[in-house]
């Protein structure tokens, strides 16, 4: 409870993250406090661990890390807002504020006033909530619907990215989709397209284990990352690049059929990328970005519930938070892991 300590997980920077006691604040004004039961780590996490950064965003501070959230109100808000007392939730990691920089009404996703948890974009940072009680606000939490489990919503988070990404596609139904990258986030956007009725899903990756994720998901066939004949012979309709490499971007582009639509999930780092975009133009491709998701997640929620989004084949790994380092390690090793798991 507020005012006690708990465990956490803290980036102090590069090669330098800790499980150590940190005190739980006293929640404000609309807060409520959570008790955190498992945690998803994100490749954002992975960064953090091994560079003290994301791209731009770089450790000025230590930070707790993690965004991928589920557990319980054990203290409602004091405003009355928010789930009550003992309700099971997950997270939507977003805040806002305001900031005279244009974006779509619409898309506060892409508002340069976004707080996210677990981020060092600004200063001082946002912390996260791998710990095993959390101070948030009660607009963050999400009341999770009888027989939607604690572990299973700890995947709401990533699934929404995926959610987002399928909607900047447009109608998936009867379409021959591809999906580049298929890590935690890949995998789920095949559940996604598989849940919206794509005729044919090809999953591409370097390692078995992710395809063999993919393939329990929904993929209907898959291939080597190492197979770039294979992967432009594809001619999808839709292609999904959740690699975040710019070689995966451009399979993506070479895999797509003319007047086809790519939409970019993988975030590459940041600068100049040495990619084919004459051949986005000459095949009159869409090239479409997608940013993290929006009120997504509330649909989400509903789709694992009732049963119609699979999602529990990305877990494949859950440790004790006492073993988080061994679990980053475990983590950032695609080759034997997907979707890795903190229990708190």
């Amino acid at each position: 409870m507020a005012g006690s300590t708990t465990t956490a997980v803290v980036a102090h920077g590069a090669d330098d993250v800790r499980v150590e006691q940190i005190a739980v604040p006293s929640p404000g004004p609309g807060e409520a406090v959570v008790a955190v039961a498992y945690g998803g780590i994100c490749g954002s996490d992975l960064h953090y661990w091994r560079h003290g950064a994301v791209g731009d965003s770089i450790l000025r501070a230590p930070m707790i890390l993690g965004h991928e959230v589920a557990g319980t109100v054990v203290r409602a808000a004091d405003d009355g807002t928010g789930p009550a007392s003992g309700t099971p939730v997950t997270v939507h990691p977003a805040t806002y504020e305001h900031t005279d920089v244009r974006f779509p009404a619409s898309s506060p996703n892409l508002s340069p006033g976004v707080r996210y948890l677990g981020s060092a974009a600004r200063f001082p940072h946002t912390d996260g909530a791998f710990a095993g009680e959390v101070v948030l606000p009660a607009a963050m939490l999400r009341e999770l619907p009888a027989g939607l489990g604690l572990r299973v919503a700890a995947l709401v988070e990533p699934a929404s990215v995926a959610w987002h990404a399928a909607s900047q596609a447009g109608d998936l139904g009867g379409k021959r989709v591809l999906v580049v990258g298929s890590g935690p986030i890949g995998a789920l956007v095949v559940a996604v397209a598989k849940r919206a009725g794509a005729a044919e899903i090809v999953a591409v990756d370097l390692h078995d284990k992710p395809l063999d994720i993919a393939t329990a998901l929904g993929a209907t066939r898959t291939l080597r990352a190492t197979e770039p004949a294979a992967i432009a012979a594809v001619d999808a309709d839709v292609v999904f690049e959740s690699s975040g490499n710019h070689r995966g971007l451009a399979s993506a582009i070479a895999g797509a059929t003319r007047g086809g639509t790519v939409v970019m999930v993988g975030l590459l780092p940041s600068g100049d990328q040495p990619v084919p975009v004459s051949l986005a133009i000459t095949g009159e491709l869409r090239l479409v970005g997608s940013l993290r998701f929006n009120d997504e997640i509330d649909e989400v929620i509903a789709a694992i519930a009732d049963g119609s989004l699979a999602v529990e084949p990305v877990i494949t790994h859950t440790y004790p938070v006492a073993e988080a380092l061994e679990a980053l390690e475990v983590a950032a090793d695609a080759s034997v892991s997907g979707k890795v798991l903190l229990a708190f």
